[in-house]
């Protein structure tokens, strides 16, 4: 890169690559299906980073990387013309370990059937749904990132819970505690 290096520039760069590159790889290979991909987009999302002056994006950080993720993810699919769904092994590699041994097999299978059915939900639920629950994005956020409205984000997190909660439950109102 032109110019002499920055080292306080570095390091805020390879703070944010130690504390997003994770999270964002994962938000990636969910929406490509594909973790080389994935890495792929990450890595022009950092690179991205480094030619932004820190000012541009301090005070909104997370913010900032999961849209250009979003956005470069979203050029990825439409070169390639295709949507995939999760396969079954993936699914389960995506599940978080639980505290409780006692409660695993019940957790893990919920989990599992979960996310399943929330391949099942309209693009646009799946990632808000994604967005608030798996990386913990307020509505604003998710806003910015995703590009609807804060209302129709609300909106469609309500509906996707509402369907995966019927669906979860066929029907049948969930049990207290369930």
């Amino acid at each position: 890169m032109a110019g002499e290096p920055d080292p306080q520039g570095d390091a805020w760069v390879r703070d944010a690559v130690s504390r997003y590159e994770g999270p964002l790889t994962l938000y990636a290979r969910r929406l490509l299906n594909d973790s080389e991909a994935a890495r792929d987009v990450v890595q022009d999302v950092f690179l991205r980073l480094c030619a932004r002056p820190r000012s541009e994006v301090d005070g909104h950080l997370a913010e900032w990387l999961f849209t250009v993720c979003r956005n470069r993810a979203l050029d990825v699919l439409r070169k390639e013309h295709r949507m995939t769904r999760l396969h079954d092994e993936q699914v389960d590699r995506c599940l978080s370990p639980t505290p409780g041994p006692h409660d695993v097999a019940e957790r893990h299978d919920m989990g599992a059937r979960v996310l399943t059915l929330l391949d099942t939900l309209p693009p646009n639920q799946r990632e808000v749904i994604r967005l608030k629950f798996q990386n913990g994005f307020s509505y604003q956020e998710i806003s910015r990132i995703s590009g609807h409205s804060v209302s129709n984000v609300g909106y469609l997190i309500h509906a996707g819970i509402k369907t995966l909660r019927s669906r979860l439950f066929d029907g049948q109102p969930a049990e207290a505690g369930a």
